[in-house]
């Protein structure tokens, strides 16, 4: 896959991600106890945009290549474990899996440091 296909479909699943967070938002206005789909709402609509930024900085050889792709797709994976694991405790009664959430975080903050490292270290001859 080409690079621009490859930040094409990170930006899909950014807007998938933002759906999923304003549907988490409505839900957790409407039921009872739902802090958790809050702070999953919160999460899927910070990282989409994160990601469309960081595949828009990719894309413009201003973030470099190869950690710049490392960074958007964390982010997708990240606020997916994390925002897949609070919504399973909210509806099924449990999460994904052992230390879903903390690990989806954790690949958040990383995401974030590539993303810095990306664009402090330019391409030779940037």
């Amino acid at each position: 896959m080409t690079q621009t296909g490859v930040l094409r479909l990170a930006v899909v699943l950014a807007g998938l991600m933002g759906a999923a967070g304003v549907a988490l938002a409505a839900a957790s206005a409407h039921q009872a106890d739902a802090s958790r789909l809050a702070s999953a709402s919160s999460m899927l609509l910070f990282h989409a945009t994160a990601v469309i930024g960081a595949a828009l900085l990719t894309g413009h050889g201003i973030a470099r290549r190869g950690l710049g792709l490392t960074a958007t797709f964390g982010f997708i994976v990240g606020a997916a474990l994390f925002a897949g694991d609070l919504t399973m405790r909210q509806y099924a009664g449990h999460g994904l899996f052992t230390m879903a959430a903390p690990t989806g975080g954790t690949l958040l903050i990383l995401s974030w440091l590539v993303l810095a490292i990306a664009a402090a270290w330019p391409r030779r001859g940037a």
